[in-house]
């Protein structure tokens, strides 16, 4: 990343390598999320085609009212 830089080097020599740390253990973290998240996404049928929107989440509707005089 920082190549001739001897403020880096002796950074890295005495705190370690951070970055490289960080990346890794995002990393882990991203496969960790991943696996957790397959039965999820399992059970929600396949990824849609690419190039085609998804479908929209269902949400909650009202039903119509029933007939009869209505109440305000």
């Amino acid at each position: 990343m920082f190549q001739d830089s001897p403020i880096y080097d002796r950074l890295i020599a005495e705190r370690g390598d951070i970055p490289t740390q960080v990346r890794r253990e995002a990393e882990r973290v991203s496969r960790e999320v991943e696996f957790a998240m397959q039965p999820l996404l399992q059970s929600r049928g396949p990824a849609p085609a690419p190039g085609r929107p998804a479908q929209p989440a269902p949400t909650w509707q009202r039903g119509a009212l029933p007939p009869g005089p209505q109440q305000i």
